[in-house]
């Protein structure tokens, strides 16, 4: 077989592909192997470029036992880590004096790779999330049955105690379902109209007793006219209660729930409204900004946990917005406080 002819079937591959013959050196390259790994590989020994050991020792076994290998080659393009799959074949009859070479095939998997670590993490946040409460009852449980047993005042705030770890347990468990449910549902977009003041509204009037509970004044800035958007109510009315719950927990004194409507806005590009939950507090530090929306991430672990928050509001929010083909924007200073906003196309 030519030269041309190798090179050409080399093109016709739709992967980084390389050929190594006996000599151990690339005889051929394709020009995605040339943009992945550098120009100039043809006549190089394949070691200096593919330098990892689990990748050379398949190449060699590739080319010495005349069979399929895999392998995995790491690396990172400047932005993250990468994760090749190397594929190898033996083709027989090519290269130095006719010996064979081995074809190397490289599949970028990468973002399976990074998929199957979310999975990992997402299990073991939700493992560590359950084993807290779970280790607090059954330490409980054990004193009730033997010290505490008659110790009235003792029982009482123990079971208590083992009430809110319960509840705990019960808040996340809801949030995982509404997290799994929402998820499930984010390409299918709303379609029913509504009101989104008098939905604000309504939000609103439910969440007076938490506020009250928090010495948290709420007020409330809707146009006087109808606002209809497509969406779906339950699921908006959950957006607008966490955000709102959120800002009453770990604002300051005062938490403001404000509807705007622009006629074309940048962010959606059509008309669209604008929901701004405005709080008064200390700020969050720019630092934590990008993570906000991510499962379990918090900004205050232990405050939150004490305050009852499961780490998974804002990341059911999300997908909400994403949903109804919105956006939500996050400011906030340790002057002013911070503004959730979110923007809904009408």
């Amino acid at each position: 077989m030519t030269q041309d002819l190798i090179d050409g079937f080399m093109e016709a591959i739709p992967l980084p592909a390389m050929l190594v013959d006996q000599s151990e050196r690339f005889i051929a390259a394709n020009a995605a192997a040339t943009t992945l790994l550098g120009a100039n590989l043809v006549g190089r020994h394949f070691a200096t470029i593919l330098r990892q050991p689990n990748v050379a020792t398949a190449i060699e076994s590739c080319l010495y036992e005349r069979s399929a290998k895999t392998a995995r080659h790491l690396s990172n393009d400047g932005a993250q880590d990468t994760t090749f799959e190397v594929a190898l074949r033996y083709i027989p009859g090519i290269g130095a004096v006719n010996g064979g070479a081995a074809l190397i095939s490289l599949t970028d998997i990468t973002d399976r790779e990074q998929a199957s670590q979310m999975r990992r993490d997402f299990v073991a946040n939700v493992s560590h999330e359950l084993r807290t409460p779970l280790t607090a009852l059954m330490g409980f449980i054990e004193t009730l049955r033997g010290p505490a047993r008659d110790d009235a005042p003792a029982r009482d705030r123990f079971l208590t105690i083992m009430q809110g770890e319960a509840n705990r347990m019960n808040r996340l468990v809801g949030d995982l379902l509404s997290l799994n449910r929402v998820e499930s549902e984010e390409r299918v977009r709303p379609r029913e109209q509504l009101d989104l003041g008098a939905h604000l509204a309504s939000t609103l009037k439910s969440l007076e007793p938490v506020a009250e509970a928090a010495d948290v004044q709420l007020f409330l800035e809707i146009p006087e006219e109808p606002t209809l958007v497509t969406g779906d109510p339950d699921q908006l009315q959950q957006v607008f209660t966490n955000l709102v719950e959120n800002a009453i927990k770990y604002g300051g004194d005062q938490v403001t729930l404000r509807l705007r409507t622009r006629d074309r806005d940048p962010a959606v590009r059509a008309a669209a409204v604008r929901v701004e939950v405005i709080d008064n507090g200390n700020g969050i530090d720019p630092v934590h900004l990008p993570r906000l929306t991510e499962r379990f991430y918090r900004v205050d672990s232990h405050r939150s946990r004490e305050q009852g928050g499961t780490g998974l509001g804002l990341a059911i929010v999300k997908h909400i917005v994403n949903r109804h083909r919105g956006r939500m924007r996050v400011e906030s200073s340790a002057a002013t406080g911070t503004v959730f906003t979110v923007i809904l196309p009408r």
